[in-house]
């Protein structure tokens, strides 16, 4: 190897730890698609409802397109887990404010487990646990080992779970003085519009962070690894013990031999 060709494969190398990155964060948060799936439900909601004020039709029609995108999932059979938790804040929202009879409180739910999400990235992160590693962990097949075995890693997962806690707690400090002082339409307005920037930007840093850790240890391959070194071990024992055995026992010409004698000894006898 010379020494351009090194550079060129450490290169190639964090390539492919970014591309690695970038795929696990887009399975993990759902990618473009569920972007789109997080902002539709609530941008109907608030096109309705600011067109005609009919907080029954604005509710029914953000609930029915968010029916409509878990089906469409499910007959395209793709991951349904994103439409699925649209399909629950979008109900939690429309049985809230249908209750209430106030059209604000669609939002509430949503904007209370942004708050309440924003206070668990900051909390585990102080607890030495990190949101951020819990949810990717697994995403990137290492489960919980970067807790003990992989130290560069924890704090690029704490670092990112302190950005997506201090992003989000920043998003709730705008959100919840315009739900008692704005109008349901400019919380609506603007809820929609601090649905992906934010978001974008925790993922951005999120990715950033993480391209310059170390890589993740694969624990399923260690596993996989241990079960395979495991039965080459007991092929080899059981074929140590099948040899003792061959050698114990006498062979068939010294067997024949050992009853020759036998029977030529009875003779003699006779």
């Amino acid at each position: 190897m010379t020494s351009l060709d090194k550079p060129t494969e450490e290169t190639t190398e964090a390539d492919d730890a970014r591309a690695v990155t970038e795929a696990a964060l887009f399975e993990a948060f759902g990618g473009v698609r569920g972007m789109v799936e997080t902002v539709l439900p609530g941008l109907l909601f608030v096109t309705i409802f600011t067109l005609n004020n009919d907080l029954h039709m604005s509710a029914i029609a953000a609930l029915a397109v968010s029916v409509v995108l878990v089906v469409v999932r499910l007959v395209m059979k793709d991951t349904v887990k994103h439409a699925f938790s649209g399909v629950f804040g979008v109900a939690f929202g429309v049985v809230f404010a249908m209750m209430t009879d106030n059209a604000k409180n669609f939002y509430l739910p949503g904007m209370l487990y942004t708050l309440g999400l924003a206070l668990a990235y900051i909390v585990t992160s102080l607890a030495g646990v990190p949101l951020i590693g819990l949810i990717l962990g697994p995403v990137f097949k290492e489960n919980l080992s970067w807790r003990t075995r992989n130290p560069g890693r924890k704090k690029a997962y704490t670092k990112a779970s302190y950005a997506w806690g201090f992003i989000l707690l920043a998003k709730s400090a705008i959100l919840f003085p315009l739900y008692w002082w704005a109008d349901t339409e400019q919380l609506g307005w603007v809820l929609v519009t601090l649905k992906i920037p934010p978001f974008l930007l925790a993922v951005w840093l999120t990715w950033v962070f993480l391209a310059k850790a170390p890589a993740p240890i694969d624990v399923f391959a260690e596993m996989e690894a241990a079960e395979e070194a495991e039965k080459a071990a007991k092929a080899e024992r059981e074929g140590r013990e099948q040899g003792t055995a061959d050698q114990t026992l006498p062979g068939p010409s010294e067997a024949d031999g050992e009853a020759a004698d036998l029977r030529g000894g009875k003779h003699r006898k006779t």
